[in-house]
């Protein structure tokens, strides 16, 4: 009997030990494939190459374009009197010695006056003169009445040429009018003036302003954090809303060393060539300025560095172009640029886009 009962105890234990191995042959768990960065995947990221700053930095500023004061002329009257026409309007093209209002004006008849008086006097001195050298010739008269009539003709004729000066200066001619003239060759950036209008001399505010385009000025706002790192000669890039694609260049000309009380920023005046008239007095932009970093350390975008548990990191692309994750240590932050004190080098290649979800992916396996 117990002979009987150990066989059937041995033969529970058998069937125990294959249904195990049975079990543990059925849950054998299949290996998880592993996340991989594909050629395909590759060439639709963006990789940016690690610089070296150089001692140099972009810094952002915002800017107003204005007329090349240089190259600007405001026109005020010159006398009193009424707008007879006026021939431009604002925008207009000019060019110089053009006519862009003619006027009416008492004080100009007197100018003219003057120089009709002046020339009539100065033709009866040359006909005294002639006498004079006539009866001299005679024995008729002396040398000193000779004399005389030659200084008179002299000063009459003196006095033409200061009239004539006169009426010019004052842009009048020998029809009586007063014509405000453009003095160079331009465009009409203000007009205060219209048809019939009285003018008076004394008037402080200018008719006319006409400004040369062909180059123009952008007047940089600087913040007094940043004044210490412009100067003059660094190089601008300016984009406006009007032209995004367009990039315009210039350097930085001059440095206006005084700070306004109510911006509380320092003006910088860059000038840009603008041979095509595209840029306009009064439009608004945006400045890239190259200046002095004050550091010379390996410097990559700041959309190509990842956050991540108090630290930073860069995922670097390999010479064959095996992905890993590199921990970088950051000397300096601008805007849009990072500059690396440790981790990376001048030459290394990083990836810019789609980065959080490439580190994550990498960081879990």
């Amino acid at each position: 009997m117990q002979t009987i009962h150990q066989n059937i105890i041995k033969g529970l234990i058998f069937t125990s030990i294959g249904l195990g191995f049975g079990c543990s042959e059925n849950n054998v768990e299949t290996p998880t494939e592993k996340f991989a960065i594909t050629d395909s995947l590759l060439s639709r990221l963006i990789i940016d190459t690690v610089q070296q700053a150089n001692g140099k930095a972009d810094i952002i500023f915002s800017a107003r374009i204005t007329a090349n004061e240089d190259r600007k002329s405001e026109l005020f009257p010159m006398v009193s009197g009424s707008v007879n026409r006026v021939n431009v309007r604002l925008g207009d093209h000019v060019n110089a010695g053009q006519t862009l209002a003619t006027v009416n004006s008492a004080e100009m008849a007197g100018f003219d006056k003057e120089v009709i008086a002046a020339n009539a006097e100065l033709k009866t001195a040359d006909r005294i003169l002639k006498q004079a050298e006539q009866l001299y010739e005679s024995g008729l008269s002396s040398a000193k009445e000779l004399e005389e009539a030659k200084n008179d003709y002299q000063t009459k004729k003196a006095e033409l040429k200061r009239a004539n000066a006169v009426l010019k200066i004052n842009g009048g001619s020998s029809t009586g009018l007063y014509a405000i003239k453009s003095p160079l060759n331009g465009f009409v950036i203000e007009k205060n003036v219209n048809d019939n209008m009285q003018l008076r001399s004394d008037n402080d505010k200018s008719l006319f302003t006409v400004a040369d385009l062909s180059n123009v000025w952008a007047m940089i706002n600087i913040y007094e954090s940043d004044i210490s790192r412009v100067k003059p000669g660094d190089e601008v890039n300016l984009s406006t809303l009007s032209y995004p694609e367009q990039v315009f260049k210039g350097k930085i000309d001059k440095i206006y060393n005084l700070i306004d009380q109510d911006s509380k920023v320092m003006n910088a005046r860059v000038v840009i060539a603008n041979p095509n008239f595209l840029l306009k007095p009064g439009m608004l932009g945006t400045v890239k300025v190259s200046a002095s970093s004050g550091v010379n350390l390996p410097v990559v975008n700041a959309r190509a560095v990842i956050f991540d548990e108090n630290k930073n990191y860069v995922l670097v692309l390999n010479n064959d172009n095996k992905v890993r994750i590199q921990e970088i240590e950051i000397g300096r932050k601008t805007a849009n640029r990072i500059f690396i004190s440790k981790g990376v080098q001048a030459g290394d290649r990083v990836i810019a886009s789609k980065q959080v979800f490439l580190f994550e992916n990498l960081k879990s396996q």
